[in-house]
């Protein structure tokens, strides 16, 4: 049977544009994938463009409609400094400070700063309409879905598509109101969109799988048991759980974010896991659970993004005594593994660039072991683990390069991409991420 060619994400944007009528629009986003095809091939359909807290900027990407560009960003942490660094390098764009604000992939920052967000949206947009008009008629309010994408039209005015807000929890929701009395919202969403395509390529990365098969098989799983998933994201995860032991056992999983349980839902049901796994929204630092419930929990790549203890205490008291507690975080104490031709130097600056941040109370290096001890876990086996990417054009590598290359020049930026083209050809893995995964038992 034929593989079926992924559509661009491009691609699918301009034929919703086309859908709508809109031959020019302003865009606001945070993940890079979602706005770039945009920027790099189709520069005559974008009004705009309002980056907003990515975790990564590549200048290059924007070269050719910076005047039309401005970024949002906070300018507390590594991460915020590294965008702002590569900001800096265009001197066309727009840069909106949010003082005192990390800025963190899963920042909710439309609630958290919002009433600066939203009147430089509609400040940017005002400015460059008068130069760059869309020229569109007027957008019915409505909802539908084209080409793998849904979306949301409401208020009145120049059309602002408004792509995902990465993990944000409120996504674009409490600036709707505000937005639309200026300008036409068209929010978009989808497992093509945002931050989901990025979950769904590490869910199926084979790196990535490996490291959470040998945790799997250290927690040592029983017929029947009942398992725990807090911070599911899209559900890839719980749906290769679900498959690696063939629905098994009974799955809960539980995330904050309401957009992304949507999507989950609707993947789990593509997947024919849905009577396999229950979906649920849930916050892992207060879980609305009773004690002792599940046989196993766990919580992948998510102690970074808030209190790691109170949600490490939170999987302890939902475990029955017996039970298993099973975590991975990302092991930011470690350098990222570059296996490519480049000068050390080069190949150290970038591999920081990579990191994804952590918040001041989460958890991201080797103290998640002593961490599962305190919480009075005990049989706590530590593994620390790499996931390896070996694919120089996977969406993963994508990813970490958009993170990292930001801050580089022309010259060495030239210079990563030879290495890359030379791995290509020769073979060999390009990034190994290190991550520290633990599993305890509830005494």
């Amino acid at each position: 049977m034929a593989t079926e060619t992924p559509i661009p994400f491009v691609d699918r944007l301009l034929q919703l544009l086309q859908h709508l009528g809109i031959e020019r629009a302003h865009v606001a986003g945070a993940v890079p994938g979602d706005w770039r095809g945009l920027a790099t091939a189709h520069a005559d359909r974008l009004a705009s463009l309002s980056v907003v807290c990515p975790a990564g900027f590549d200048p290059a990407a924007v070269s050719g409609v910076a005047s039309r560009v401005q970024v949002i960003h906070g300018d507390q942490g590594p991460v915020a400094e590294r965008v702002r660094a590569a900001v800096g390098r265009v001197a066309e764009i727009t840069l909106v400070t949010l003082a005192g604000y990390p800025g963190l992939l899963w920042a909710d920052m439309a609630v958290e700063r919002g009433e600066e967000i939203a009147p430089a949206l509609l400040d940017f947009v005002r400015r460059m309409e008068q130069q760059h008009p869309s020229a569109v008629r007027a957008l019915a309010p409505g909802a539908g879905e084209v080409a793998g994408l849904s979306y949301r039209v409401q208020g009145a005015g120049p059309p602002l598509v408004l792509l995902p807000l990465a993990l944000a929890t409120s996504q674009w929701e409490p600036l709707l109101p505000q937005l639309g009395k200026h300008v036409s919202t068209i929010v978009v969403a989808g497992p093509h969109a945002g931050i989901v395509p990025v979950l769904e390529g590490r869910g199926q990365a084979p790196g990535y799988v490996r490291m959470l098969r040998n945790l799997v098989d250290e927690v040592g799983l029983r017929p029947g048991e009942r398992i725990l998933e807090v911070g599911c994201g899209s559900g890839a995860m719980a749906r290769w759980l679900a498959g690696h032991t063939g629905g098994a056992h009974p799955i809960m999983a539980l995330d904050i974010n309401r957009y992304l349980l949507q999507e989950a839902q609707a993947l789990a049901r593509t997947a024919g896991v849905q009577d396999v796994i229950t979906f649920g929204e849930g916050n892992g630092e207060a879980l609305a659970l009773p004690d002792g419930r599940f046989d196993v929990t766990l919580s992948l790549t998510v102690l970074e993004e808030g209190d790691a203890d109170r949600m490490l205490a939170e999987l302890v008291r939902v475990t029955r005594p017996g039970g298993r507690v099973a975590a991975i975080v990302r092991g930011e104490d470690w350098p990222m593994q570059l296996a490519l031709p480049l000068r050390e130097e080069l190949r150290a600056r970038v591999a920081r660039g990579m990191a994804a941040g952590v918040t001041e109370r989460g958890c991201a290096d080797a103290s998640l072991y002593r961490r599962f001890r305190a919480a009075g876990l005990t049989q706590v086996r530590s593994l620390p683990q790499l996931a390896v990417y070996d694919d120089p054009g996977s969406l993963m590598v994508q990813t970490y390069q958009g993170r990292g290359l930001g801050v580089l020049t022309p010259a060495e930026l030239q210079e990563w991409q030879a290495a890359t083209a030379q791995v290509r050809t020769q073979g060999g893995f390009v990034l190994a991420v290190p991550h520290h995964c633990a599993v305890g038992t509830r005494a």
